[in-house]
């Protein structure tokens, strides 16, 4: 599963993008720090929409994600 765009390029410095791969999946984790308690997102369709901070960006979820959750700063993308 590959790491949307708009993900690679969240204009904060502060975010940490990973990737990890499984057996049995993959999982994207995008930790906004600590600042960023109040992560929220929101799925429409294909789209997750992401609201920290009273910043909001939105991107397409890959075709084979399976989950998305937020807990604790950290938006997980798992296929």
């Amino acid at each position: 599963m590959k790491v949307p765009n708009t993900l690679r390029t969240v204009d904060n410095e502060k975010v940490i993008v990973r990737t990890v791969e499984y057996d049995d999946g993959t999982v994207i984790a995008v930790d906004f720090g600590n600042s960023a308690a109040d992560v929220s997102v929101d799925i429409v369709g294909s789209t997750a929409i992401v609201v920290t901070d009273g910043d909001q960006f939105e991107f397409e979820l890959p075709p084979e994600a399976s989950d998305v959750t937020v807990r604790n700063g950290v938006l997980t993308i798992t296929d």
